[in-house]
């Protein structure tokens, strides 16, 4: 199981408007081939927005930076200091503490 982090900021775009974007994208992200799950980031105080992706393995995470639909994310003319964070996924002791844990 792979993680990637994505934090980003918004210029020139409402917190409510980018929540109506998000929530019109979020069945295209659901259909993602190796997406395990996609947890969406607000932390409205810092202007922090952003996901945590959960893949099957990294070749999927890859796989999905070949996308239109990544592609149109990281060029949003709206979405400003895009980061992203890729890590592998210490599967022993996430299953200790109860850590999503999906086998290829």
């Amino acid at each position: 199981m792979h993680v990637q982090i994505i934090n980003f900021q918004l210029k020139d775009l409402s917190e409510a408007d980018y929540t109506k974007l998000c929530n019109d994208l979020a069945s295209n992200f659901a259909d993602i081939p190796g997406l395990i799950s996609k947890v969406w980031l607000a932390n409205s105080s810092t202007g922090t927005f952003g996901g945590v992706y959960f893949w099957k393995d990294q070749k999927a995470m890859e796989e999905f930076a070949k996308t239109e639909l990544f592609n149109s994310v990281a060029t949003h003319p709206n979405l400003t200091n895009i980061s992203s964070k890729d890590f592998a996924v210490m599967e022993g002791p996430t299953r200790v503490t109860r850590g999503h844990i999906v086998s290829n």
